[in-house]
């Protein structure tokens, strides 16, 4: 995996879980919508990365 596509997965996921606890914290079910997408993406992001190293090792 690529530092760079890995950083930016990782931020990605904690972006979103940060901003997910938030909205529900605060009771603003957009913004835990949006932070559990960005965490979906970030996820996804590092399963793409880490199936691009196992085709590669």
């Amino acid at each position: 995996m690529s530092a760079s596509e890995k950083a930016k997965a990782k931020t990605e996921q904690t972006v979103g879980k940060v901003e997910k606890e938030v909205g529900r914290a605060v009771g603003n079910e957009r913004v835990a919508a949006e932070g559990e997408s960005k965490e979906a993406k970030g996820d996804l992001r590092g399963a793409k990365e880490k199936g691009k190293d196992a085709l590669k090792g």
